[in-house]
């Protein structure tokens, strides 16, 4: 391990941490990208996690790509076609198929700069609450290359298709407010708070019942590419399983005992 991400626990609610702010969280090496796979494989095994918040540590939530290592051939950027589209395949890509299918639900915590790539980690969690301070741009086009580690597909889902093309075509960046405006966001609070924000925010999502979090973040996921008579089908599987869990009974007695629910994840 790297110890790029920084991993905290509590309650449930996970923290991860981009670790490299002398460099603004940018991914430079493979070992770094391998590391969300591990990470994201540890949580989804540990069914007491209920949530996960990504940030970044010092001034930047990522800065994306390492533009030195793109000047110098390094990295990602070194070797023939067929090396450089290898390495993409197994390094960055990995990061969209283990963080964007986590079963738990996941929260990007914009504590500055999402650029790049960062945008597109971003985009890969499920919310994202942003400091006024945070700042938006799917800058590919500027250095002369495309999205290729899910840009293309995630910012569409998220602030649709015309949207998406501008922000990539033109490769501007817009500021918090902006994001806001056009979906990318949800809250933007005040740069000294969002943590604080971000807690709050996190545990009344993780109070309630974990197991039901999850079949709901993957009922959510499956519903947006299948038919409607598919997604009927899955919920109904989806809720036989949650029928048949504690938290479940426990939910309906407190409801009409008229006290407050205690989960366990069973």
């Amino acid at each position: 391990m790297t110890n790029f991400l920084i991993y905290g626990e509590s309650d449930g609610i996970v923290t991860l941490t981009m670790n490299r702010p002398d460099e603004r969280n940018a991914l430079s090496e493979e070992v770094q990208m391998l590391e969300f796979v591990d990470v994201c494989n540890r949580i989804t095994r540990d069914t007491s996690i209920r949530l996960v918040l990504l940030t970044g540590a010092g001034t930047a939530f990522s800065a994306g790509g390492n533009v030195k290592h793109m000047r110098d051939k390094k990295s990602f950027s070194a070797g023939s076609p067929m090396q450089i589209r290898n390495a993409y395949r197994n390094g960055i890509q990995q990061i969209p198929l283990a963080l964007y299918n986590l079963e738990v639900p996941t929260v990007a915590v914009v504590n500055g700069p999402a650029i790049g790539a960062g945008l597109d980690i971003a985009c890969m969690c499920d919310i994202r609450i942003a400091s006024d301070n945070a700042k938006f741009a799917s800058s590919f086009a500027k250095l002369g290359i495309v999205p290729a580690d899910g840009g293309a597909w995630l910012l569409t889902r998220v602030v649709g298709a015309a949207k998406a093309m501008e922000l990539m075509l033109t490769a501007e960046t817009i500021d918090a407010a902006e994001a806001k405006a056009i979906g990318l966001v949800t809250k933007v609070v005040p740069h000294e708070s969002l943590m604080l924000e971000a807690r709050q925010f996190a545990g009344r999502i993780a109070a309630l019942p974990p197991q039901t979090l999850r079949l709901t973040k993957r009922l959510l996921r499956e519903s947006q590419h299948v038919s409607l008579a598919t997604s009927l089908e899955i919920a109904a599987a989806y809720q036989a399983l949650a029928h048949n869990t504690e938290d479940h009974v426990e939910a309906v007695n407190a409801f009409l005992e008229k006290r407050p629910p205690v989960f366990f994840g069973r």
